[in-house]
C-alpha cells in the first residue's frame, strides 16, 4: 500500500536508456522520411527540366535552383537554426512562441530577398531573367514552408513535418501538369512556389502558429550571438556553390553546370538521407548534451561514419548503372554527368563525414568554432572548384571539390576534438525564453 503524495519508483537506467534509444531512433526515422518526400518533390521537377526542356533549360534552371539556396541558408540562419539549437525540447508553450517569430523572420527574409530576385530578373531579360523573376515570387512561400518543417522537428513533431511535405508533394502534381502545357522554366518555378504556399497554409492547421512578421527584428536581435555566425557559416557554403556555378558556366559553358546538377540528382537518393538526418541531427545532438554529455562525441561518430559509408555504396551502385538506365533517368544529360560520379561521391562521403562533426560543434552552441570551419571548408571548395575548372574542365572542378571536401571534414573534427576537451569550462547553452 502506498501512501498518499509518494513518488513512483524511478525507471531502471538500462530502461531509461532503452527508452531515450527508442525515442532518438524514432525522432531520426521521421527525419529521414520527411526528407524522402521533400527530395522527391525536388528530383521529380529537376528530372523533368532535364528530360524535356535539355541541357541548357535545365543550366538555366540549375542556377535559379543555386540562387534559391543561398537564400534558403540565410534564413536558416537567422531564423530556424538559433531555433533548433535553442528551442529543442522545451516547453510547449515556449516553443510556440519562439515558432511564431522563428517563422515570422523566415517569411520577411523571403519577401525582401523575394523582391530583389524579381528586381534582378526583370532587370535581366533573356532566357535567365524570367527564372529569376519566378524564383522571387516563389521564395516566401518555399521559406515559410521550409521554417514550418525545422519548427515541428525542434518540437520532436517529425510525423508533422512529414505530413506537410506530403501534402506539397500532392499539391505539385496539378501544378506540374499547367507547367508542363507552358515548358518553361520558369512556370514550373512558379508550380514549385504555389504547392510550397498550400503546405505553408497546412502547417498553420497543423499547428495553429502564425508567423510573427512584426517580431520578426526583435528575434533576430536576440538571437545575433547564433544567428549572425549562422549566417555567415551558412552563406559561406551555399553561396561558395552558387560562384563554383557561375565560375564554371563562365569557363566551360552553362551545359557544365547542367551536367554537375545532373550528378548531384543521381546521388538525390543518398542526398535526401544526408539533408533528413540534417533536420534533425543538430536537434538531437542537443538533446544528447543535456542528458548524456560524454556521450556526444560517440554520436557524431557513429552519424558522420554511417553518412560516409553510406555515401560511398551509392556511388559504387550508380557506378555500375548501365547507359540505357542513366539515359532513361536524365537523357541527354546523362552522358555529361556519369564522368562526374565518382568524384561526387567522393565529394559527397566527405561531406557526410564533416556533417556529424559539425552537428556536434552546433549543439554546443560553439557558433565561433563552427563558423571557421565553414569558412575554411567554403574557401576550399570555392578553390577546389574553380581551379579544378580552369585545369581540365568539368571533370577537374569535380575533382577539386571532392579534394576540398575531404580537406573541410578533417578541421570540422579538429574542431570538435578541441570544443569538447573544453566542454566541461563551459556551461550548456541556456534557453531564451524572451
Amino acid at each position: 500500500m502506498t501512501t498518499e503524495g509518494a513518488t513512483a519508483p524511478a525507471d531502471p537506467p538500462g530502461e531509461a536508456r532503452r527508452t531515450a534509444k527508442r525515442g532518438a531512433v524514432g525522432r531520426l526515422s521521421w527525419g529521414l522520411a520527411d526528407q524522402a518526400v521533400s527530395s522527391m518533390i525536388n528530383f521529380a521537377v529537376g528530372i523533368y527540366v532535364a528530360r524535356e526542356l535539355g541541357v541548357h533549360a535545365f543550366g538555366v534552371f540549375s542556377l535559379a535552383w543555386l540562387t534559391y539556396g543561398v537564400v534558403l541558408n540565410v534564413a536558416r540562419g537567422l531564423a530556424t537554426d538559433p531555433l533548433v539549437v535553442r528551442f529543442s525540447g522545451v516547453p510547449e508553450a515556449t516553443w510556440r512562441a519562439a515558432a511564431a517569430r522563428s517563422s515570422g523572420a523566415a517569411l520577411a527574409v523571403g519577401a525582401t530577398l523575394g523582391a530583389v530576385c524579381l528586381l534582378i530578373g526583370l532587370g535581366l531579360g533573356g532566357d535567365v531573367g524570367p527564372a529569376f523573376a519566378c524564383l522571387g515570387v516563389a521564395l516566401p512561400a518555399l521559406l515559410l514552408q521550409d521554417s514550418r518543417r525545422f519548427a515541428f522537428f525542434a518540437a520532436g513533431a517529425g510525423r508533422k513535418a512529414f505530413a506537410n511535405d506530403l501534402v506539397q508533394g500532392v499539391a505539385l502534381v496539378p501544378a506540374m501538369v499547367v507547367a508542363a502545357r507552358v515548358g518553361t522554366v520558369a512556370a514550373f518555378l512558379l508550380a514549385w512556389g504555389a504547392a510550397a504556399a498550400v503546405a505553408a497554409g497546412y502547417g498553420f492547421l497543423q499547428s495553429g502558429i502564425r508567423p510573427r512578421v512584426t517580431q520578426a527584428r526583435g528575434w533576430l536581435r536576440e538571437q545575433r550571438d547564433l544567428g549572425s555566425r549562422y549566417l555567415v557559416e551558412n552563406v559561406s557554403l551555399s553561396g561558395a556553390g552558387q560562384l563554383r556555378a557561375y565560375g564554371l558556366g563562365a569557363i566551360a559553358g552553362v551545359g557544365a553546370v547542367g551536367a554537375v546538377r545532373g550528378a548531384e540528382l543521381l546521388l538525390g537518393p543518398f542526398l535526401a538521407l544526408l539533408m533528413g538526418l540534417s533536420l534533425v541531427t543538430v536537434a538531437e545532438a542537443a538533446r544528447v548534451l543535456r542528458q548524456s554529455p560524454q556521450r556526444l562525441g560517440r554520436f557524431c561518430l557513429l552519424l558522420g561514419g554511417g553518412q560516409a559509408a553510406a555515401a560511398l555504396l551509392w556511388g559504387s551502385a550508380l557506378l555500375l548503372m548501365p547507359d540505357r538506365a542513366g539515359e532513361f533517368v536524365l537523357g541527354d544529360v546523362w552522358h555529361s554527368a556519369s564522368r562526374l560520379i565518382l568524384p561526387a561521391t567522393l565529394g559527397v562521403a566527405g561531406a557526410g563525414l564533416g556533417s556529424g562533426a559539425a552537428a556536434g560543434l552546433r549543439a554546443l552552441a560553439a557558433a565561433r568554432r563552427s563558423l571557421r570551419c565553414q569558412l575554411f571548408a567554403s574557401a576550399c571548395y570555392l578553390g577546389g572548384g574553380i581551379g579544378g575548372a580552369a585545369a581540365a574542365g568539368t571533370v577537374g572542378s569535380a575533382w577539386g571539390v571532392a579534394a576540398a571536401t575531404a580537406c573541410g571534414s578533417a578541421v570540422w573534427w579538429l574542431q570538435l576534438r578541441s570544443a569538447l576537451r573544453e566542454r566541461d569550462h563551459h556551461p550548456i547553452p541556456e534557453v531564451r525564453t524572451s
